[in-house]
């Protein structure tokens, strides 16, 4: 996602641009539901893609549920949920195949000040006056120039899941359905909302229903287990849904079942395959090599719960080449992207950090329990989840 919002800014402003993406298939599948802003849409708009219309489900309301199922409390306000699939299929669409190359492993980055060169694991190179490390969560160009900027494991794993509209509306009043919904248990963090069906469908009775449930998760006891499949493999950092192994999920439905309000118990048994994301997040500190540039999820990691990561990687592509056209010279456009962007990155992990610090069952005093519990009250959770108004001021 990031690589094509920064591919068609540069292209808009006249760069000739290539984009070398590492899987050898066409990305797709790889994100369910996520939540937009009118500030996504402006920059879209501004890269001339209309997100007007068949964008994602307009959600008017915020419930948190209590253990028995009833609304405990409530906000109101209009925000869009859409599929990942959908959007990357619209930035796809307008960069289009033909410098879009599947299966380039990058080895490593090489440059001087005449040039940058990238080296891909098939033998081949490309050169040119600027390399954009947007290779995302794993970005083998962070790991080149900033090796010491290392995911950092939050302490807590996401289930995740879609529900059929059908299947859903057996666990689920129509009025809920097309909420944005919250749970809370201790420790815990359980939401969901409508997002389109398969194909992008957005009609009633054809859309899905996209739930995340946050549970706190021992990095040595518990992570190594979860991501260890059905023939004994630990998988590093994420497990492909299908390998996970059916005593992980039977045990994840099983605590639904003892946990979760009647309604988010019958959803959890309607979703066919759940995939589970352990949560990280990276703070950089350098975003600027020379001719090379870092971002989207390459620059910054941010936990979820801001619902802006899409954005954010938007944002990044505008201003590295808003930052390269006022400077005429590709280092020091660099060097004043990152002058801008690093403190807006660092914002976005603290507003996160904030958001789950109250997702852990262990505390190491009462004062970090009780700073924590603040972000666990409902009204909070409802006013700030997916929300940037730590951006406005």
């Amino acid at each position: 996602m990031s690589g094509l919002l920064c591919g068609l800014h540069l292209r808009r402003r006249g760069w000739q641009v290539d984009i070398f993406e590492r899987s050898p298939v066409a990305l797709a599948g790889r994100g369910a539901g996520i939540m937009t802003h009118p500030e996504l849409r402006e920059a879209l708009a501004e890269l001339g893609i209309d997100a007007a219309s068949d964008f994602g489900v307009v959600i008017e309301r915020r419930v948190t549920l209590g253990v028995d199922g009833g609304v405990i409390a409530e906000r109101r306000g209009a925000q869009t949920a859409a599929l990942w699939n959908r959007l990357f299929e619209m930035l796809a669409g307008a960069f289009g195949r033909e410098h879009y190359h599947l299966g380039k492993d990058l080895l490593r980055v090489e440059q001087d000040e005449g040039c940058v060169t990238a080296r891909f694991a098939d033998g081949s190179s490309q050169s040119g006056d600027l390399l954009v490390g947007a290779d995302g969560f794993r970005s083998a160009v962070r790991a080149q120039l900033q090796p010491d900027a290392q995911p950092q494991y939050a302490g807590y794993v996401a289930w995740r899941g879609l529900a059929d509209e059908r299947a859903a509306a057996a666990a689920l009043t129509q009025e809920l359905f097309d909420s944005f919904v919250f749970f809370l248990p201790p420790g815990e963090q359980f939401l969901g909302y409508p997002v389109a069906g398969p194909g992008n469908d957005l009609r009633p009775g054809h859309r899905s229903w996209n739930l995340v449930w946050y549970r706190p998760a021992d990095e040595a006891a518990d992570v190594p287990r979860l991501l260890t499949d059905e023939a004994g493999r630990t998988h590093e950092l994420s497990i492909p849904p299908p390998l996970i192994a059916r005593s992980v999920i039977a045990s994840m439905r099983a605590d639904a079942e003892r946990l979760l309000p009647p309604q988010l118990r019958a959803l959890v048994r309607v979703v066919e395959q759940p995939f589970l994301q352990p949560i990280y997040d990276l703070l950089s500190t350098r975003v600027g090599f020379g001719r090379v540039a870092l971002a989207g999820d390459a620059a910054f990691v941010v936990r979820p719960h801001v619902g802006a990561g899409v954005l954010k990687a938007a944002q990044d592509a505008a201003v590295l080449t808003a930052s390269l056209d006022a400077h005429g010279d590709v280092a020091a456009g660099i060097a004043a992207y990152a002058g801008q962007r690093l403190p807006v990155g660092t914002a976005f992990i603290t507003q996160a950090r904030r958001l789950g610090s109250h997702l852990r069952y262990r505390f190491d005093s009462d004062e970090e329990r009780r700073r924590a519990a603040v972000f666990a009250e409902p009204e909070r959770v409802m006013l700030e989840t997916a929300r940037l108004d730590f951006l406005r001021g």
